[in-house]
């Protein structure tokens, strides 16, 4: 990506809106505490919270020089391929500088487009044209589909790809990683914890609320229904958790251990895991500090997947 961050980012999605209520203060506390534990890449969108996140991190970063902020464009409007013009990108990133309070933005990526946008060259140009004007420093994508970050990786501009990735959500590591890897392209692993499941808090008795995308888009009402528990069965990752909890090394919790296992996988450049207080954003950060992963473990987590979760979600992204 042209920039050193640390293995371990902050997605900041749950201090805009979509995971219940988050005050400006909780907010700002749990930006410190990822700072202070050495998060040096914060991801955000320009709708989380309709603009809310971009102005917190912005306000933060104002006083805490050398954090890398990557931010988001194109979910505000209607997902035509035609909205993504360099006009649009112009005013989308406008709002995003004055929302960061930047002259240039660190790294703006498409925020999961329509498909046919990955394989429009005007879309590319248009990007390269905000890299020229000094807009932005340079571009990615964030995508659902595998076929869609195989696509970005071959543009020669593509800075980076967002995907999700996590011990429930294995397809990337056939050819996404592989092949970043090979273009120099950065991997950020999104949606690491599966919403949550593979932090091993919830059970069958679990209950969200109505403002939590866990509640409300558990079958695709809102968005892509990938990116609410990575598509998995509420039921049956709770299974999967219950399979993956006796491998977790002893002093550390089963978000750490679902986080080392994204960190482990060659191509990673960063995952960005969302807090929505001081203690999480500081466990969250400590993963960094356990032992990779042996050979044993993650073949065990393998079979897992194989067994449980392959069936419903590895054909579907």
């Amino acid at each position: 990506m042209g920039r050193d961050v640390g293995v371990i980012g902050l997605g900041a999605w749950q201090l805009g809106a979509d995971w219940g209520s988050v005050s400006e203060q909780d907010a700002h506390a749990t930006l410190q505490a990822a700072a202070d534990a050495g998060v040096t890449f914060f991801d955000t969108a320009d709708v989380y919270g309709d603009g809310r996140s971009e102005k917190v991190i912005g306000a933060f970063v104002k006083d805490h020089p050398g954090i890398t902020v990557a931010t988001k464009m194109g979910r505000r409007v209607a997902q035509d391929p035609a909205a993504y013009t360099l006009d649009n990108f112009r005013a989308w990133t406008d709002r995003s500088r004055a929302n960061l309070g930047v002259d240039t933005l660190d790294l703006v990526q498409l925020h999961c487009p329509p498909t046919p946008v990955f394989s429009t060259d005007a879309v590319y140009e248009a990007l390269d044209t905000l890299v020229q004007e000094k807009r932005i420093a340079a571009y990615g994508v964030s995508v659902e589909k595998v076929d869609e970050a195989l696509a970005a990786i071959a543009r020669p501009g593509t800075a980076s790809v967002q995907i999700i990735l996590n011990a429930l959500r294995r397809k990337p590591l056939e050819q996404v990683l592989p092949a970043a890897a090979e273009a120099g392209v950065g991997i950020i692993a999104r949606v690491p914890l599966a919403s949550g499941l593979l932090s091993g808090r919830y059970d069958e008795h679990t209950t969200f609320g109505a403002d939590d995308h866990r509640n409300y888009n558990r079958h695709g009402e809102a968005f892509d229904v990938g990116e609410t528990f990575s598509g998995v069965d509420f039921t049956v990752g709770l299974e999967a958790v219950r399979r993956l909890r006796p491998m977790v090394p002893e002093g550390a919790t089963m978000a750490q251990f679902a986080l080392r296992w994204v960190i482990d996988q060659p191509g990673v450049t960063v995952v960005i895991p969302g807090a929505r207080n001081p203690e999480q954003a500081r466990n969250n950060a400590a993963a960094a500090g356990l032992a990779p992963l042996d050979a044993e473990t993650q073949q065990a987590v393998r079979v897992i997947y194989d067994e449980l979760i392959r069936p419903q979600v590895h054909d579907k992204w």
